[in-house]
């Protein structure tokens, strides 16, 4: 281990006097700036709480009220680098920018495997748009990621869903367990780190899938049809009768299928923050 070097040693001996200022240790304060930096990475990808419409001062707030639910938990065991005494070298140990960073890197994997649920709502509602034909039809929306509206509708249901069922107790139960798969202070390993996120992006595109199969497939039936209708009667204008009737389809398979989608949806979310570094 490489030892601290002086400007990390001057900034540990500040967090040692705001820990005798608010009667913590060091190694106390240490920590504490640490676990900020794996929970801030994650609540600012968290769906609600890290979304771009929330104002910076509630995305803060947000970020210190986990650290100081998840700090408490993991305190106790942990190895903490602290400020070598005045005059003396300083000793082999983890230095605190290396420390933050490590814990920065753990949080940023952990929330960005959350945020894969959020652009799953996303590329279904595109999905569905897209075979509908109403992607340009209702497009724009209240997000500040441009989709069709049918993925607003989508992603703005699934976060007030998923925050009236508790979002922040289930994930402050995946950030403290965390802790049991990237240790604190230990950057993840890259291979294992890469080999874990294709496989949470794979699927977040196959459940994208599963959740616009309802579109997919009412699509393929309403072309079928609109093509042998076509030439059974090539006098009739199929494209007046068409586009009206998947639009209406549209918003109706939407009324139908949107709360089974977002439960579904919500249950995969779940067992993701149950259980957020298994393979699948």
């Amino acid at each position: 281990m490489e030892g601290i070097d002086p400007a990390s040693s001057e900034t540990m001996r500040l967090f040692a006097l705001l820990g005798q200022l608010f009667a913590f240790s060091e190694a106390e304060i240490n920590a504490l700036v640490a676990v900020f930096a794996r929970v801030g990475a994650v609540a600012a990808l968290l769906p609600g709480f890290g979304e771009m419409l929330a104002p910076a001062r509630v995305r803060l707030v947000a970020a210190i009220a986990f650290t100081a639910l998840v700090w408490p938990t993991i305190l106790p065991g942990l190895d903490i680098p602290t400020a070598p005494p005045v005059g003396q070298t300083a000793e082999p140990g983890l230095a605190l920018g290396r420390l933050i960073l490590a814990e920065t890197a753990s949080g940023l994997a952990l929330g960005i495997a959350i945020r894969f649920f959020v652009f799953a709502l996303q590329l279904a509602g595109a999905m569905a748009a897209q075979a509908t034909s109403v992607a340009q039809i209702f497009g724009g929306g209240a997000t500040p990621d441009p989709m069709p509206a049918i993925g607003n509708i989508l992603v703005v249901a699934g976060i007030a869903l998923v925050l009236a069922s508790g979002l922040h107790v289930k994930a402050t139960a995946a950030m403290i367990g965390s802790y049991e798969v990237f240790p604190f202070g230990v950057f993840p390993v890259a291979g294992d780190l890469a080999e874990w996120g294709v496989s949470r992006a794979a699927s977040a595109f196959g459940l994208a899938f599963t959740l616009a199969a309802p579109f997919l497939v009412a699509a393929l039936v309403y072309n079928v049809a609109l093509g042998a209708i076509n030439r059974a009667m090539p006098q009739l204008m199929v494209a007046f009768v068409g586009a009206p009737a998947i639009t209406a389809g549209a918003l109706l398979f939407l009324l139908l299928c949107a709360p089974a989608m977002l439960l579904h949806w919500s249950g995969m979310l779940d067992e993701a923050l149950a259980a957020p570094f298994r393979g699948r």
